[in-house]
């Protein structure tokens, strides 16, 4: 809902006051119940008895104008646009309140239509009826400051300071401006003036902080900022305090240590200072600080980054304590959850990692991140069809994410549907081309679409975002492998393992890097970063194995030298062909009709609108299913595909559609017992 507009005009307005004898406002029944619900925030009553007003009074200007209002605010902008021309058309020439008021209203529309030049023109409509109205002169240098037309917008400043001089507004104004031109001074002029009128006032000191900063002020810009966060923690200090680099960063790093030593029983200033040595990657010192925070006060949120600081430094087993910690808090929290999944992902444990990505959907049915998640673990598996479902699902959810569209077209890159691949590339494309500043994903999507040179560009443009981030360096890598330039490829890969990035496995698993991965300098270049990480890692491991694996152990018998073991399909107890070569589970058309028409199976378990059931509810070759609970030896699988196959004699088979989800399998044949090692 929109901020109010104009604040004056509803105390006039409502009260019913005249600002000239011969101004006659509305009195009738429902426009004055209209003031009243308006009074009382009832935006919908408040609209109900306008449009019951206009039912009786078709030109009531001042009905019209609070619908403008009130539909502005729900952004029901068509309504509201038409609302306010006729509430400018019907208002009284002589109410320069309410036309003022509905100009005002008329020029936000537009802004939020981005027609900027309507909007400015009724924003100065309004000031010529009203042109001791602060709020209209403030809008209009907003759209002032928006183009670069900075003396204009400090015209309109200037006369806010002539409206009202107390007023802390227009002096912020210019100072803003000048920021924007770089004229330090001045702006630091303006602020300092803003600060004798109101010394508790936060965003002066971080504009002022913003200005010091200009000018190299390193020691006053951070005094600025310590302000601005003790007064409100100000969002715009805290966006500051993180782009600093040295030697600001040191000097508001000391100053906050201060502040947390000061004010010892909140947890603000040590989470503040851990996330800030996080930003900086400094994770040990972020460490600590997170640690000291919980023992202030226990936070599920210190818990997840101290988990994150763990799992960047490669070391799996604090990692995982530690998100085991904020679960105990909240078992629910998504992001704890999908935390989890990374480091078990990077341990290698790709089925524990969709058991968690599962758990996120089984919360959020609709997540889109927990598929997202699921997808990506299941293309690093290999499942890339069951990658691509999952990426659909993401897309049909949040169709204008272009990280979906990319990866499910190099999927189907990989798997050879071209067709498929092009169009998700140029779906990428279409998402991405026009924000130069926002790419993400449009490096790839340009490179297979046959456009190297527009690839190259763009990857250069996200490095230069931010020439400390590993991930785009080695996402350089993948692109340049994947053009088959080994020499960029190479240099690509070592500035980001040198730059911190560690995920080995990924790498392990990445077919962008194929091209180079049986190459002597990649090779070296992962023998050399990863035995730096790999004794605390197998450590790491072990110990996790240790604390956290079950072993669950399943007998079998052996028929015409197969394994055959008793589960249930949705309660129905049956003999399945344990076959760790197959990839799918299948059923016979005997079973599955007996399992459709004895209730086992419901139309809803029916994948797909073709090959469904016949007239007389026979199921057909071909169709895929849904099993909603599969057990085995106690161990329960939700939502499992199966498929129907013709052989009426066809064994039943369980195949790595279920297998790759129960964990570690090992078949002793002396005992006839199948072990399961599962992470709790």
């Amino acid at each position: 809902m929109k901020k109010l507009i104009c604040i004056f005009l509803f105390a006039v307005c409502c009260g019913n006051m005249l600002s000239a004898q011969d101004i006659k406002r509305p009195e009738s029944y429902n426009y004055l119940r209209g003031l009243e619900a308006m009074q009382n925030e009832d935006v919908s009553e408040a609209l109900d008895y306008f449009e019951k007003d206009i039912q009786d009074n078709p030109k009531n200007g001042y009905s019209y104008s609070w619908i403008a209002y009130l539909r502005c605010m729900t952004e029901d902008n068509g309504r509201a646009l038409t609302a306010a021309n006729k509430a400018i058309k019907f208002l009284p020439k002589k109410d320069g309140e309410y036309l003022s008021f509905a100009y005002g209203t008329r020029a936000e529309i537009h802004l939020t239509l981005e027609d900027t030049a309507k909007a400015f023109a009724d924003y100065s409509g309004a000031i010529s009826i009203m042109p001791q109205e602060k709020s209209h002169y403030e809008r209009r240098a907003e759209i002032y400051y928006e183009q670069g037309k900075y003396d204009l917008a400090d015209a309109d400043y200037r006369q806010i300071i002539q409206i009202d001089g107390g007023n802390t507004l227009g002096y912020m104004g210019i100072g803003r401006d000048a920021v924007a031109q770089e004229r330090w001074k001045e702006a630091v002029k303006q602020f300092n003036y803003v600060i004798k009128l109101d010394d508790n006032y936060a965003k002066a000191y971080s504009f002022r902080a913003e200005a010091y900063l200009g000018m190299e002020q390193w020691d006053k810009a951070t005094d600025d900022i310590v302000a601005a966060l003790t007064i409100n923690m100000d969002e715009k200090a805290r966006k500051l305090a993180y782009s600093l680099h040295e030697p600001a960063f040191s000097m508001l790093i000391s100053k906050l240590k201060l502040k947390a030593k000061l004010y010892s029983d909140t947890p603000l200033w040590p989470i503040l200072i851990a996330s800030l040595y996080e930003d900086k990657k400094q994770y040990e010192q972020a460490i600590d600080y997170y640690e000291k925070t919980n023992e202030i006060e226990i936070s599920s949120v210190a818990y997840q980054h101290l988990s994150s600081c763990y799992y960047k430094m490669g070391q799996h087993a604090p990692a995982l304590s530690n998100i085991n910690k904020a679960l105990q808090i909240d078992s629910t929290d998504i992001s704890s959850i999908g935390i989890k999944a990374k480091i078990y992902i990077e341990m290698g444990l790709i089925p524990a990692a969709i058991e968690e990505a599962d758990k996120i959907l089984s919360l959020q049915p609709e997540s889109d991140y927990g598929y997202y998640q699921r997808g990506w673990f299941k293309m690093q598996n290999g499942n890339y069809s069951e990658a691509i479902e999952d990426l659909s699902v993401v897309i049909m959810l949040v169709p204008q994410v272009s990280l979906a569209y990319c990866i499910r077209g190099s999927i189907y890159n990989h798997i050879g549907k071209t067709d498929l691949a092009q169009a998700d590339f140029r779906k990428v494309i279409e998402l991405e081309a026009n924000k130069p500043d926002e790419y993400d994903q449009i490096p790839f999507a340009y490179h297979y679409s046959g456009e190297n040179d527009k690839a190259i560009a763009a990857m250069e443009r996200i490095i230069a975002r931010d020439t400390t981030d590993e991930g785009s360096y080695y996402d350089a890598a993948c692109l340049y492998a994947l053009m088959q330039d080994k020499e960029n490829a190479i240099r690509y890969l070592k500035k980001s393992l040198e730059q911190g990035y560690n995920q080995f496995v990924h790498i392990e698993r990445d077919y962008d890097l194929d091209f180079i991965r049986e190459t002597e300098e990649f090779k070296e270049l992962i023998q050399q970063y990863r035995k730096r990480t790999a004794t605390q890692q197998q450590a790491d491991t072990a110990q996790i194995k240790t604390e956290y694996t079950s072993i669950t152990e399943i007998p079998f018998s052996k028929e015409d030298g197969v394994c055959k073991v008793r589960c249930q399909i949705n309660g129905l107890p049956l003999h399945f062909v344990f076959d760790t070569g197959a990839s799918d589970v299948t059923l016979s058309m005997v079973e599955a009709n007996f399992m459709m028409k004895n209730n086992y199976l419901t139309p809803n378990d029916v994948i797909g609108d073709r090959h469904y059931m016949d007239a007389n509810g026979n199921v057909s070759v071909g169709t895929l299913i849904n099993l909603r609970n599969v057990n085995l030896g106690g161990l329960n699988l939700n939502n499992v595909r199966a498929s129907v196959v013709r052989n009426q004699k066809a064994p039943l088979l369980l195949g790595q559609s279920v297998l790759s989800r129960l964990g570690k399998i090992e078949i002793d044949n002396k005992k006839n017992l199948i072990r399961i090692s599962q992470f709790r």
